[in-house]
C-alpha cells in the first residue's frame, strides 16, 4: 500500500451514486468508521471537515493546529491536522491520510445547500484513479489508470488540462463585449455557478456593458462571497460552444488567495460540467467531454432576489389514512364505541427556511419581504413540503411568473405577492445580507 494513497483491491473500477444538490457531487465517505457526506470538489487540494459536532466521534489521531487559506472575507481559517486517518469510499480504501477538520461552526455548507454536508474532498480522489461522472445518472466511477481505456465514439472529445499546486486547469475562450478573450479556468466541481472570472481591465475580463447586477455568489470556506453578475455572448471548450452563458465577477476583496496563481482567470463551475459526461484523468493530463442532454438547458438566474437558507426544523401535524383491513380489526376491537378510525394524526420533523439574502432591485424586495423573513408558504403550498432546490428552481422561473410567499415576521403571519423579475433591470442595486455573514 503507497503512502497516503487511495486503493482499490480487486476490481478495475467502482461505481459510487451520489446526490446532486445546487449542481455539486455529494458523495458518502467513511472516515475511521463513521460515514459522512462530502462535495467532491476538485478545486481542493486536501480532505477538509467542517461539520463535526463531537472531536472525538472520529477517533482523530496525531492532532495539530494548521491554518487553511480559501475564499471568503476572512481570508483564513485555524483548523486542525489529524494523520493516519483510514477512509472508505464505496470498495476504495485510503490509509495513513491527512484530514483538516474546522470546528468554526459558522463553516457550514448545509443551510444555504439544503442538504446535510460535513466537509470537501478532491485532489486526493482525482490524483489516484481515473474519475467518471455522470450527472445524469449521479454516479461517479473510479477507475484504475493502467486498465482506463479512453472511448472511441467521435462524441467524446479529449481536452489537455494541466495540475498546478494539486489543481486541475485548461485554457478555453470566451466572448464578451464581442470580445473573444483566452482564459486559463480552475476545473471546478465544487463550485455550482458556470464560470467565475477574475475582473481584468487590461485584459479585457470585465461585465458585459450594461448588464450586471450585484449579488450573493456562494458560500467559501471563509464566509460568502459576492460580486457581479453578467452574460458571456459565447464560451468555448475545444470542439464545444455555448451561448448567452452566465458569468460572476467576485469581488477581489474575497479571492485575494484563490489569484495567487498569476496565469488563473477564474474558474469553470459545474453548471458547465453537469452538461458534459466526463472524465477527469490527472496522470496524464486529459479531460475527456461528451454532450449530454442538459447540454441545451439555458443558464438562468435567480429572478426572485431571494437566498433562502435551512433554518432548524418544527413538527407538524399530518392526516394519514389507515388501511381498511386496520379499521376492521380496530372496529371489532371496539364494537361497543362508534369511533371513526378512517383517519389518525402524526407528528412529522419538518425543514423550516429562512430568507438570508435579499437583492434591494427585486419585486420581492419591493413587495416589504425582509431578511430574517420565515417562509411558511409559497403560491398556497407549505414550504416544507418543498426541498431547498425545489424552492430556488421556482425562483429561477420566468420573468413575470406570480409569486405568492406567505411568512411569519416577529411572530405575525403576512403575505405578499410579486412577479419574477428581470435581474439586470437596476445595476446599482445592492445586496441586503444577512446579519450573520
Amino acid at each position: 500500500m503507497a503512502q497516503d494513497s487511495f486503493f482499490l483491491k480487486a476490481d478495475v473500477s467502482d461505481k459510487i451514486d451520489f446526490e446532486l444538490a445546487s449542481n455539486l457531487i455529494i458523495i458518502p465517505v467513511e472516515i475511521n468508521g463513521v460515514t459522512l457526506s462530502f462535495v467532491l470538489d476538485s478545486g481542493v487540494s486536501k480532505p477538509i471537515l467542517f461539520n463535526l459536532e463531537e472531536r472525538d466521534s472520529l477517533d482523530l489521531k496525531s492532532t495539530r493546529s494548521f491554518y487553511l487559506h480559501g475564499l471568503g472575507g476572512n481570508g483564513r481559517i485555524k483548523a486542525l491536522k489529524s494523520s493516519h486517518n483510514r477512509f472508505k469510499i464505496g470498495n476504495v480504501i485510503g490509509v495513513n491520510k491527512d484530514l483538516y477538520v474546522v470546528f468554526d461552526k459558522s463553516i457550514n455548507f448545509t443551510p444555504r445547500l439544503g442538504v446535510l454536508v460535513h466537509g470537501i474532498i478532491g485532489y486526493d480522489i482525482f490524483k489516484d484513479f481515473v474519475v467518471e461522472i455522470n450527472y445524469m445518472s449521479k454516479y461517479i466511477r473510479l477507475h484504475r489508470p493502467h486498465t482506463f481505456k479512453p472511448k472511441s465514439s467521435k462524441k467524446w472529445k479529449t481536452i489537455p488540462i494541466n495540475i498546478h499546486r494539486k489543481k486541475p486547469y485548461l485554457n478555453a475562450e470566451i466572448t464578451i463585449n464581442k470580445d473573444k478573450k483566452p482564459v486559463k479556468l480552475l476545473l471546478d466541481t465544487g463550485s455550482s455557478d458556470a464560470i467565475w472570472l477574475f475582473e481584468n481591465k487590461r485584459e479585457g475580463l470585465m461585465p458585459k456593458k450594461d448588464l450586471f447586477f450585484e449579488d450573493y455568489l456562494g458560500q467559501g470556506l471563509s464566509g460568502s462571497v459576492y460580486g457581479n453578475r453578467s452574460k458571456a455572448d459565447k464560451f468555448t471548450i475545444g470542439d464545444f460552444s455555448l451561448s448567452d452563458v452566465n458569468v460572476a465577477f467576485p469581488d477581489s476583496s474575497y479571492v485575494h488567495a484563490a489569484r495567487a496563481y498569476k496565469e488563473r482567470s477564474g474558474s469553470l463551475g459545474s453548471n458547465i460540467l453537469k452538461r458534459f459526461n466526463v472524465f477527469f484523468d490527472y496522470r496524464n493530463k486529459k479531460l475527456h467531454l461528451k454532450k449530454n442532454r442538459f447540454f441545451k438547458e439555458p443558464f438562468t438566474y435567480n429572478n426572485s432576489g431571494i437566498v433562502l437558507e435551512h433554518h432548524g426544523t418544527m413538527f407538524v401535524r399530518e392526516q394519514i389514512s389507515m388501511s381498511q383491513d386496520n379499521n376492521k380489526k380496530m372496529s371489532s376491537d371496539f364494537s361497543a364505541v362508534k369511533i371513526d378510525f378512517s383517519i389518525e394524526h402524526i407528528m412529522v420533523l419538518k425543514p423550516v427556511y429562512k430568507i438570508v439574502e435579499l437583492r434591494t432591485s427585486s419585486n420581492a424586495y419591493a413587495s416589504g419581504l425582509k431578511v430574517g423573513d420565515i417562509l411558511i408558504s409559497i403560491n398556497g403550498s407549505p414550504a416544507y413540503d418543498y426541498k431547498l432546490p425545489e424552492l430556488n428552481e421556482i425562483f429561477h422561473g420566468k420573468t413575470g411568473k406570480s409569486i405568492k410567499l406567505k411568512i411569519e415576521r416577529n411572530g405575525k403571519d403576512m403575505t405578499f405577492k410579486f412577479k419574477l423579475d428581470n435581474a439586470f433591470k437596476k445595476m446599482s442595486a445592492h445586496i441586503e445580507r444577512s446579519s450573520l455573514d
